[in-house]
């Protein structure tokens, strides 16, 4: 299994590994990874994997297995493989930090866009300084200029971003700290990530890249409300800087 670096250390912009595996498409498989895999609505990192000798890689994203047990490196498409990439190649892998610290970013202000609007989460997605989050809400007005002012407030709280972790059979017994109805968290290894903003702001399972502190999310507006159906109604978010 590929050990998942990015889990314990968001900031991790670089990482020494070893190649496990060269797929038949070209994918590169390491043993251990800072490079997020596209997954829960986030998208994979971008970057670059540098081999003993400087040749680099460009990486144009990162994703799962079929078994989702191994972190797939996808080089730019047209690149050419160097002959001194093989298995028990030692390289360091570089995400674009630039492009990875607007996902984090955009990450935290979407899970406090849930706590602004308490209501299950239908759908969402996560792009290089903006997102989205669907909700299942009922015929109602939304005042998207309130609704802006009450996400700032939680961003300059500058509460703590934290993880925890707790079993499988604790995570089914507490159901209610699912929001996503169309995302179900990733379950099946024994224990559950929960992402905990603040002493009391925010607890739910998520396997993305979060910052520190909200503050360092800075100025989030939400830029448009959008009705997609009778009940599901699409907010959109976006950094100012």
């Amino acid at each position: 299994m590929t050990e998942h670096l990015y889990r314990e250390e968001a900031y991790l912009r670089s990482s020494e590994a070893v190649v496990s595996e060269i797929t038949p498409e070209g994918g590169i498989i390491l043993d251990r990874t800072c490079f997020y895999p596209n997954g829960g609505g986030q998208p994979g990192d971008c970057g670059s994997l540098e081999l003993e000798d400087g040749t680099r890689i460009p990486v144009a994203t990162a994703v799962y297995s079929k078994d989702r047990s191994q972190i797939v490196h996808v080089p730019t498409e047209g690149t050419e493989l160097p002959a001194g990439l093989t298995s028990g190649a030692k390289i360091t892998a570089h995400i674009d930090w630039e492009t990875r610290y607007k996902r984090m970013r955009v990450h935290t202000a979407l899970h406090l866009l849930s706590v602004v609007l308490p209501f299950p989460v239908t759908g969402g997605q996560i792009s290089d300084g903006t997102g989205r989050l669907d909700f299942d809400i009922p015929e109602a007005a939304l005042d998207k200029e309130e609704l802006s002012g009450k996400l700032q407030d939680l961003i300059a709280g500058d509460h703590a971003v934290t993880q925890e972790w707790i079993t499988d059979d604790e995570l089914t017994a507490n159901p209610g700290l699912v929001k996503t109805m169309s995302v179900k968290p990733p379950m099946g290894s024994g224990r559950v990530r929960l992402i905990r903003i603040g002493e009391d702001v925010d607890l739910q399972p998520c396997g993305g890249t979060h910052v520190s502190q909200t503050a360092q999310i800075g100025k989030a507006v939400i830029t448009k409300i959008e009705k997609k159906g009778r009940q599901n109604r699409r907010v959109r978010i976006q950094l100012e800087d």
